[in-house]
């Protein structure tokens, strides 16, 4: 059978791939503790339900406008006055099957053949993958400094002639950093300049913590026009605990919008209905479902790191939002993937291995679980980890003896 070269040069999502493998082992009954995960144990906002439900009892759910309907885009644009100060206009808004959808779709919107775009590391799995389905270029970008913290001139010295765009994750997933109120206003400064496209991957942006708040983008930005560069992808998959039910959204200026609703009519057509009724729901009913889980992650956070700070060697970034803490293992292996399936295999931990992200030697630990999850699940890694510490342990029922120390 003949696939595309296309097809064939595409891995399959590193952070999906696991989520399977965990569900394949608890369905054999295997206790395993999943720390690779992104997605957030509480249940969706009931003004979601009671607005799925509603729609759902009409039974009238026919097909959409592809860009969304106008109840859910007029949510959007109120969330978007309200939390970055920004009043857009209906032309500015496409709605996607999630906010995946919302930046693939816009790879293949704004990028032609040989198109460069800018990728921080630590970045998100899927952002090379994009650009590459767009017939792009993914040009890495990392901090000199070994670090989390992206910096202007490191970003400079990549940027050509082919360069397209640049993606900023503030906060990033996988390291939980929150990049400086500085940055974010120079890189505006600096797109705009170099007419490049910015696209901000805000999709973690309620989810800040230590009294923080979320950063602008449109406070810097000086061009307002239909022409502007400036991006911005959001979805109430994080912070309203939505996973499921995949609501994405893009603001830019109306060509680029008109662009990706050609390409999503081609493709998808318009989102479900149902759950466009359902995010409508999220975002116009009552907030402080986003507190709740903002306070529980942050908590989750200081609980994680407490129990990292037990293991020497180990060099860790404090998130400043997300869910996910981002570790340096190097002093206990610098094979990110063998250190990953040693945990899986040897006291069922699920991570990512760092070097999915672009920084080999780390691991993506999730703190979205529950508290005796993350305590457990650290307490397995130093067992397989430590030379100090006892030769066995029992997970559920089970006594392991460890024997590779």
């Amino acid at each position: 059978m003949s696939i595309s070269q296309l097809a064939r040069s595409i891995p399959p999502s590193a952070t999906l791939k696991l989520n399977e493998m965990a569900k394949m082992l608890r369905k054999k009954g295997e206790k395993v503790i999943h720390l690779g995960g992104g997605e957030p144990k509480s249940k969706a906002p009931i003004d979601a339900i009671y607005a799925a439900s509603s729609k759902l009892n009409s039974a009238d759910i026919k097909y959409t406008p592809t860009d969304g309907t106008v109840t859910l885009k007029k949510a959007i644009i109120r969330y978007t006055e309200e939390n970055y100060n920004k009043l857009v206009a209906p032309e500015n808004v496409i709605v996607s099957n999630g906010a995946k959808q919302s930046l693939s779709v816009l790879m293949q919107a704004i990028i032609n053949p040989q198109d460069e775009v800018i990728i921080l590391t630590p970045y998100w799995v899927s952002y090379p993958e994009m650009v590459k389905i767009a017939y792009g270029v993914p040009v890495i970008v990392t901090p000199e400094d070994g670090g989390v913290h992206p910096r202007i001139k490191e970003i400079d010295e990549n940027v050509g002639s082919y360069t397209k765009a640049i993606i900023v994750n503030s906060p990033c997933n996988p390291s939980g950093a929150m990049f400086s109120e500085e940055f974010i206003a120079g890189i505006v400064e600096y797109c705009e300049k170099k007419k490049i496209y910015l696209i901000m991957d805000d999709i973690y942006s309620q989810l800040i913590f230590d009294g923080r708040t979320r950063i602008s983008p449109y406070k810097y930005a000086k061009e307002d026009s239909d022409h502007s560069r400036l991006v911005v992808i959001n979805g109430v998959s994080k912070q309203y605990a939505m996973t499921g039910f995949r609501i994405g959204w893009t603001i830019a200026n109306p060509q680029v919008v008109e662009a990706m609703d050609n390409i999503q009519s081609q493709t998808t057509s318009c989102p479900s209905a149902l759950l466009q009724a359902a995010a409508a729901g999220a975002l116009t009913g009552i907030q402080s479902h986003i507190e709740s889980l903002r306070l529980t992650l942050e908590n989750n956070r200081n609980v994680l790191l407490q129990e990292l700070n037990t293991l020497d060697g180990l060099r860790t970034y404090k998130p400043d939002g997300t869910f996910y803490c981002f570790p340096d293992f190097s002093a206990y292996n610098k094979d990110s993937r063998a250190l990953s399936e040693f945990l899986l295999e040897k006291v069922l931990v699920v991570t990512v291995p760092g070097v999915e992200f672009g920084m080999e030697g780390h691991l993506r630990l999730s703190f979205c679980g529950t508290i005796k999850e993350i305590k457990e699940g650290v307490e397995r890694i130093k067992w397989a980890l430590d030379p100090n510490a006892p030769n066995e342990i029992f997970i559920g029922d089970r006594k392991l003896v460890r024997d590779w120390l």
